[in-house]
């Protein structure tokens, strides 16, 4: 067993501290998985997709998508509201970012089009981040945390308070920038493997065709000093 020999105003306070940052934890970990979410999905040719997000009364709702692979790298995208209002409309676009405030209490509804091609597919990453919604720290985790005055000397729960919450939003936004910076990661590799492909066939159609016209031309050559007729002496 582990005996620390520390005073006891500091084992007080390294208490306090290992209790809050558990219960922090504790909340990015339930607070992270409840309310963003995220989807890369294929979007088959001819066919649209749509997905359900439920929003509460004045929160605030963002939602970016990119197509990270298929020919054109593009879809229609919209938005619609929970009684059935076209919110968002875009054409024909490989990106974008959109923001809903303030949201109403129900269902959005988020849509991907490709009707518009015919033959190719399209794989498509969206997230859905919500705000303002309850995805704050609970207060409900901070009871029972008070303490006497005086009792942390320069340690104020109040303090641990602000930097934990202003921590907690730091790293979640942290981690929303990576996750799109993996898709754009994905889509730019997709385009240059697509573009090493093309180059490699047209590289090969191009020697190919070289190889003809020279056989080519050697024929023609030989058989213009191809005399066949006979000499008589």
């Amino acid at each position: 067993m582990f005996v620390c020999g520390c005073p006891a105003g500091s084992r007080e306070r390294l208490f306090v501290l290992v209790v809050v940052l558990g219960r922090f934890l504790g909340c990015v970990r339930s607070a992270g998985q409840s309310q963003d979410s995220e989807l890369t999905f294929v979007l088959p040719a001819g066919r649209a997709e749509c997905f359900f997000q439920t929003a509460l009364q004045n929160g605030t709702m963002e939602v970016e998508y990119q197509v990270i692979a298929g020919a054109g790298v593009d879809v229609d995208f919209s938005i619609f509201s929970p009684e059935g209002y076209h919110i968002v409309g875009e054409f024909r676009r490989s990106d974008g970012v959109h923001m809903v405030e303030p949201t109403e209490e129900g269902d959005y509804q988020i849509c991907f089009d490709n009707s518009f091609s015919h033959f190719s597919e399209k794989t498509v990453f969206f997230e859905v981040i919500i705000e303002g919604q309850g995805d704050d720290m609970d207060e409900d985790e901070w009871a029972g945390l008070e303490v006497s005055d005086g009792s942390l000397l320069e340690y104020k729960l109040e303090d641990i308070r602000e930097t934990m919450d202003s921590l907690y939003r730091r790293l979640e936004r942290t981690q929303q920038m990576q996750t799109v910076l993996r898709a754009f990661e994905a889509r730019d590799r997709n385009l240059l493997e697509d573009n090493m492909w093309r180059v490699s066939f047209w590289s090969c159609a191009s020697v190919l065709v070289m190889l003809c016209v020279a056989l080519t031309q050697v024929y023609t050559v030989r058989k213009l000093f191809d005399d066949k007729r006979r000499v008589h002496t």
